[in-house]
């Protein structure tokens, strides 16, 4: 492989990563380490034997005089064989101690990744050594206006928090699209000092979540080459109504302006049926500009619309999630658990609806929560290492007869047994089932939060 590139100039440098496009990484590497399987980033192999400069951990871009910065990623084609990003991009170290000294313009952050060059490789689990997967795509990435100012508002919340001796509670669902991802080995192995606080947080990473990479992989990587049926459409149309406002405060001050409405008058307003079982989530979307059933920036963030209905202030039902499978919980380490992955990197829009005495209901306000990290590090890894055990062991049914019915009861985390979180059916009907690690078929089930505890939530926001 000829290493003649003009390490100054980005095209030069995009030209000569797209020689990599549908060869694997054995074939970039010199022919004494073919089938190398030991440890290795496979950025720092196409650094080193592709474009031929020795590894460092400057602050500056990998390609300074040009000002570029080479990252190297991964994404998956799904079951109903679209493509999506496999995993977050980890961008620079988070400096506890430096960073709150920085300005967002001129910031380590900014300076070196302003310029990436992707590199993103398919993932293939039937491929055993990673030195084997096929390079895809190669391409000069720039961060598009409408999204530096939400980069940028992410990047002052996290400053924010470290300046306020809260580093330890960063988590990925306090942003958008940029986030604070744990980097390291895990445990107290990573533990840094943080300026403000005596306690030590996690080493954390600047970072482009998954939804943000897969939405970088859609529309500017495999736009033209794969359709598909998204009908997305953008929130902000003019970027001058974020000047003075945060994203968030955009979306919060436009449900405001309808607080108090009743819902059947609203959907009466924005066309919407009324039989419709996600009506609620659509009269957002509406009342946002959205025509159609997703909203451009809600994917990228990974944002979940979350309707909340409220009877005399209180929430009438607990929150459910997408049902789980028994085997992938009963096989899971907590650390790398679905439920976990959810919580701790998405954020939710709690849309507050409020029924009167005599039935109305009408739209209440909004608020974006993730959930704090202490309460997934506690009250739910308890339930979902209780869920898990159980699972294992074998769920227990007890047969109790009434006068009208006959009920089952299982052993699965009540919620009264939980602060947080519990198991409920979330099948169709009791026909709906999934296959138990011991070969037996049981109603599918999923995580709830618990009522009291979104409540619990609210009250706190006022």
């Amino acid at each position: 492989m000829s290493l003649e590139y003009d390490k100054s100039n980005p095209i030069s440098i995009e030209e000569h990563a797209k020689r990599l496009i549908n060869m694997s990484f054995n074939d970039v590497l010199p022919d004494k380490f073919k089938n190398y399987k030991g440890k290795g980033n496979l950025g720092q192999f196409i650094e080193k034997y592709h474009f031929g400069y020795d590894l460092n951990s400057d602050k500056e871009a990998d390609f300074k005089e040009a000002g570029v910065e080479l990252k190297v990623s991964c994404f998956k084609q799904n079951k109903n064989k679209t493509y999506s990003a496999k995993e977050r991009l980890v961008l620079s170290i988070i400096n506890y101690m430096d960073v709150i000294e920085e300005q967002f313009e001129t910031s380590s952050l900014i300076e070196k990744n302003k310029l990436l060059l992707l590199i993103y490789y398919l993932y293939d689990n039937e491929i055993k050594n990673k030195l084997d997967y096929i390079i895809k795509f190669a391409q000069l990435f720039e961060f598009p206006k409408e999204d530096i100012k939400i980069i940028k508002d992410d990047w002052v919340k996290i400053i924010n928090k470290i300046k306020d001796g809260k580093a330890h509670e960063l988590s990925e669902g306090d942003t958008l699209y940029l986030g604070a991802c744990t980097k390291g080995a895990g445990g107290n192995k990573d533990l840094r000092k943080q300026p403000c606080c005596d306690i030590k947080a996690k080493q954390r990473a600047f970072s482009l979540k998954q939804s943000y990479m897969t939405h970088i992989l859609r529309n500017y990587f495999i736009k033209g080459k794969k359709t598909y049926n998204n009908d997305s459409e953008s929130i902000i149309k003019n970027l001058e109504v974020l000047k003075n406002n945060t994203f968030e405060d955009y979306i919060k001050n436009k449900v405001e302006e309808y607080k108090g409405k009743e819902v059947l008058k609203l959907c009466e307003e924005f066309d919407i049926s009324t039989r419709a079982k996600n009506k609620n989530a659509n009269l957002i979307l509406k009342i946002l500009g959205v025509k159609g059933k997703k909203a451009k920036e809600f994917e990228k963030a990974n944002i979940e619309i979350k309707t909340i209905k409220l009877k005399n202030g209180k929430p009438k039902e607990s929150m459910s999630f997408r049902t789980f499978k028994f085997k992938e919980v009963a096989n899971s380490k907590w650390e790398d658990s679905d439920f976990r992955n959810v919580l701790s990197e998405s954020r939710f829009l709690f849309v507050i609806f409020n029924e009167d005495d005599n039935g109305v209901e009408r739209l209440e306000t909004c608020m974006f929560w993730n959930m704090p990290i202490e309460d997934i590090e506690n009250d739910v890894k308890e339930m979902w290492l209780r869920t898990k055990k159980i699972i294992k062991e074998g769920i227990q049914v007890e047969v109790v007869q009434r006068k009208k019915d006959t009920i089952r009861r299982n052993n699965l985390p009540k919620s009264t047994e939980n602060r947080v979180a519990h198991v409920r059916p979330h099948g169709r009907d009791s026909k709906d089932t999934d296959v138990l690690p011991n070969g037996d078929e049981f109603t599918k089930q999923s995580f709830w939060l618990n009522k009291n505890y979104i409540y619990e939530q609210i009250k706190n926001r006022g």
